[in-house]
């Protein structure tokens, strides 16, 4: 295979010295590699390049790997380009997030480079079988990174209504600050982060009223109500009726539905 069509890996490492042996070794079996020290050249450098496969580091200086895995999952030109953990982060809560978040598989340094050499082989086999090369490839959408973050933020938030942090830790959590994410959903959505998030709320508890049983309480904790009280008053105020005279509303419309088919 001519070297500018062999696979190449991005590998993003805020300690690239550690992975000598194991560029060395990929060098060898025929794989072109760009490395970058730090998560947002390795988030530019992802969407210019687009590679085979990413190498990423969870533990980096400014933003985390968690976070920029983040971004790559948000953005049409790398959401399906596989990412391997491959880090020093080992508590299970850690290999948890990392899995959670999109990557494909997550190995713990200090790293054999041999097995790690299988495995990005296991992982190309796996998207070539999936996405054969004789497919036609649809126009990838094109977003600024501002619209990635605006994605980002409200998957991080519509995935953890129940227990968010505060508008700081969301920020971080999208590879940005609380001023910069209050303006892009002031320009993107019309409104602030926190009536996003009460919407969102409203939006998870009409849905639960409709498709379950659970009592007011449940539900108000579950979609991060402080109490049952506090969640009415919400959804009266936005939709002229209390969470239960919702439900019964809903129960007799379904009624009448099942009646008169």
């Amino acid at each position: 295979m001519p070297l500018a069509d062999a696979p190449l890996i991005l590998i993003i490492d805020d300690t690239p010295e550690e992975l000598r042996a194991l560029c060395t070794l990929l060098r060898a079996h025929g794989f072109r590699l760009s490395l970058a020290s730090e998560a947002h050249q390795g988030y530019q450098r992802a969407l210019a390049l687009q590679p085979a496969l990413i190498l990423l580091d969870v533990h980096m200086p400014q933003m985390n790997g968690f976070t920029l895995c983040r971004l790559l999952r948000e953005a049409p030109a790398t959401q399906r380009v596989p990412i391997i953990f491959l880090t020093s982060a080992s508590s299970v809560d850690e290999r948890l997030e990392g899995l959670s978040l999109g990557g494909v598989d997550y190995v713990l340094k200090p790293c054999v480079p041999e097995e790690v050499l299988a495995r990005i082989r296991i992982h190309l086999q796996l998207i070539w079988r999936d996405s054969p090369a004789s497919a036609v490839s649809a126009p990838v959408e094109r977003l600024d990174t501002d619209q990635v973050i605006l994605r980002a933020a409200i998957r991080f938030i519509d995935q953890r209504l129940g227990e968010l942090p505060g508008l700081g830790e969301i920020a971080r959590e999208v590879g940005t600050h609380d001023k910069r994410l209050s303006s892009i959903f002031r320009e993107h959505l019309g409104m602030t982060v926190f009536a996003y998030i009460r919407e969102a709320r409203l939006r998870r508890g009409q849905a639960l009223l409709l498709d379950s049983d659970m009592s007011i309480q449940d539900i108000a904790d579950l979609v991060g109500f402080r109490s049952a009280c506090n969640f009415t008053t919400a959804f009266r105020e936005r939709l002229g009726l209390t969470p239960s005279q919702f439900r019964q509303q809903a129960g007799g419309s379904q009624s009448l539905v099942h009646a008169h088919p």
